[in-house]
């Protein structure tokens, strides 16, 4: 039986895939719809607005805005990161923590 982690993992891969279709790399535009339909409440709860046009900025290092999976999974992590303390605020809430 696969851990909760394991399938978290295959999840964020088979996202990756899914979002950039037949490219080999993800968009900008690619990764705001995959932020705004399968993570919802960070794109509602951000305090900043343009938190995933700086990551994708950073994760684009040739600057032709293209993110391949490597820099989407670096991506993936700094949102991650961007969002911690929503979401301690908000299991906090549902008393998971």
């Amino acid at each position: 039986m696969q851990s909760q982690m394991g399938h978290t993992m295959e999840t964020v891969i088979f996202m990756s895939y899914k979002f950039a279709g037949d490219k080999s790399y993800l968009t900008k535009v690619d990764l705001r719809v995959l932020m705004e339909k399968r993570v919802p409440r960070f794109s509602e709860k951000q305090e900043d607005p343009l938190a995933v046009d700086k990551i994708t900025k950073d994760q684009d290092q040739s600057r032709d805005g293209k993110v391949d999976s490597q820099s989407f999974f670096l991506q993936i992590a700094g949102l991650t990161i961007a969002c911690n303390d929503y979401f301690v605020v908000y299991m906090k809430q549902k008393g998971k923590k």
